[in-house]
């Protein structure tokens, strides 16, 4: 594994981030519009004590297919002291859904990070139905899958270590304000908290930097952005998602149902 930095000394770290739209940035706007999010803001704030090489290969809608196909190569020759690998929850929101090859995809992903040397940023996913106000039937499906996720990843800590954040447990995880309008990302205070938290743990380990503060400084632009990007992106989205859970939440509820009485 490439050493970080330790002790006071400024050192060199190169950061990868792979992943979906909440490690894209979106949910926090800057003052200019563009999207920042919580591995930009880690970036930063591990800038102001170390030199940082930061190379974002996330991409919005990615599933964990997509990443291992696609950002991964990229990620692996950015040559990463840290890779953040944060991805799946549109996997449990897609008929595609299929455990195995999901869990196949991420521990080839942290397999290759950590072979090439990197120190893994990982985290167990809070249960989202309950932000999206999903119906019971519709939550259902999406718990079970997520669930499963977190097993994944929790065997991913097991193997190769890192980091690991668990969300569920992350102050403010359900408070509407943690969220965006579309409720699908965080919000500036949301991604703020995320990088905050990660820089807690990379403290523990040894990497001495200042945790980004709480305080949000996207504005108005910040806030118009978003709701042109629900509009345009956000809405027809989400009942994309829907209606691909739909198939599963009604194959739950048939094996929900009691048996048909002999008599």
């Amino acid at each position: 594994m490439r050493t970080l930095p330790t002790g006071t000394q400024r050192g060199y770290v190169r950061f990868a981030a792979l992943g979906d739209s909440a490690t894209c940035g979106l949910g926090d706007a800057d003052l200019t519009g563009a999207w920042r999010g919580w591995a930009r803001i880690l970036a930063d704030a591990i800038g102001q004590d170390h030199d940082v090489s930061f190379c974002n290969v996330a991409v919005s809608g990615s599933t964990v297919a997509s990443v291992r196909q696609l950002q991964l190569p990229v990620a692996l020759a950015h040559r990463p002291h840290l890779a953040s690998l944060l991805v799946g929850l549109n996997d449990t929101m897609r008929s595609t859904w299929n455990a195995e090859t999901i869990r196949a995809d991420l521990l080839d992903c942290a397999d290759r990070l950590t072979d090439d040397g990197a120190l893994l940023l990982t985290a167990r996913f809070h249960d989202h139905s309950r932000i999206l106000r999903l119906p019971r039937l519709l939550a259902r499906p999406m718990r079970s899958r997520i669930d499963a996720l977190n097993d994944v990843y929790d065997e991913i800590h097991y193997l190769y270590g890192g980091l690991h954040l668990d969300l569920e447990a992350l102050p403010g995880i359900n408070d509407r304000r943690f969220w965006s309008i579309d409720r699908l990302h965080p919000s500036e205070l949301g991604h703020r908290s995320l990088a905050h938290e990660f820089a807690l743990l990379l403290h523990g380990a040894g990497l001495v930097l200042e945790p980004p503060g709480l305080d949000p400084d996207g504005g108005l632009a910040g806030h118009l952005h978003q709701i042109r990007w629900l509009a345009a992106e956000g809405a027809p989205w989400l009942t994309r998602r829907v209606r691909d859970l739909a198939p599963a939440a009604a194959r739950s509820l048939i094996r929900s149902l009691p048996a048909p009485s002999s008599d």
